[in-house]
């Protein structure tokens, strides 16, 4: 009985041996192949984004993705600077311009991923009457909300829209800028401000804000979202497969989901 004992002590003692020395083989080569992907992105697409990356890491589980939201000039300032982004998405084509004339893209990999629109938001709970860009005009109109046009896009298209009315200067002597453009939806939605100018996008993800007026096409340029893999990614292939996820049928559907448009349509 004790040699059987014996026998099957030292059966047990084997087969966790093998077990740990095959955990010990296998497990560095696994953690190996696990890969970080640091996405920088214009903060418009939040929302999105936040439902593409639990798509994305639950077909991809060696894959963990950090996003990293803010206006599209700051982001682009932090790549400058040397910021470790593998994939860059801007809400404009001036700041990935930037970078392309620094060299800074992995060449072959920019593309205009998505396009939005620019709307005039006041609070839910407004009495002031707001019907169009002109009544910002209004004597009773004291506080609007934009983007800061140097590094906030959205900001930009705003100014563009309010120059092509003929009331930029009216309108800024009133206007409280922001750091990004979430930041204008938060003024408008917490009553700050009587009026705000944001993207399409941004007065959908609130249920505190009313759409008033949209800015006709022709008022601005075309709100375009580009993306592109930074040069000094340390995976390229994990970054371009993520940027061609970004393309493919299921990112598309959650971007529509949120209200953008597709670039190539």
């Amino acid at each position: 009985m004790m040699r059987t004992f014996a026998r099957k002590s030292a059966s047990l003692l084997l087969a966790l041996l093998l077990i740990f020395a095959a955990g010990f083989l296998v497990s560095p080569a696994v953690r190996a192949q696990h890969t970080d992907v640091t996405v920088s992105a214009a903060i418009s697409l939040k929302d999105a984004l936040d439902a593409i990356e639990s798509a994305y890491t639950a077909l991809h589980h060696d894959v963990t993705l950090s996003v990293n939201y803010g206006a599209s000039g700051t982001l682009q300032l932090q790549i400058e600077q040397g910021a470790p982004v593998d994939v860059y998405i801007s809400a404009a084509p001036k700041q990935m311009d930037a970078l392309a004339s620094k060299g800074l893209l992995l060449p072959g990999t920019r593309k205009d991923l998505l396009r939005n629109g620019i709307v005039l938001i006041v609070p839910q709970s407004s009495t002031l009457g707001i019907a169009n860009f002109q009544d910002l005009l209004k004597t009773d109109v004291k506080r609007v909300a934009l983007g800061e046009p140097v590094t906030v896009p959205a900001g930009k298209y705003a100014q563009e829209v309010l120059t092509h009315l003929g009331i930029y200067s009216q309108v800024n002597a009133k206007a409280v800028l922001a750091k990004d453009v979430r930041q204008v939806l938060t003024y408008v939605e917490t009553g700050d401000v009587d009026a705000g100018i944001v993207y399409t996008t941004d007065a959908m993800s609130s249920n505190r804000v009313k759409v008033v007026a949209t800015a006709p096409p022709d008022s601005h340029e075309p709100v375009i979202y580009p993306v592109a893999v930074i040069k000094t990614t340390k995976d390229p292939a994990a970054a371009k497969a993520f940027e061609d996820f970004l393309s493919g049928p299921q990112a598309r559907a959650i971007f529509q989901k949120y209200g953008f448009s597709l670039a190539n349509r």
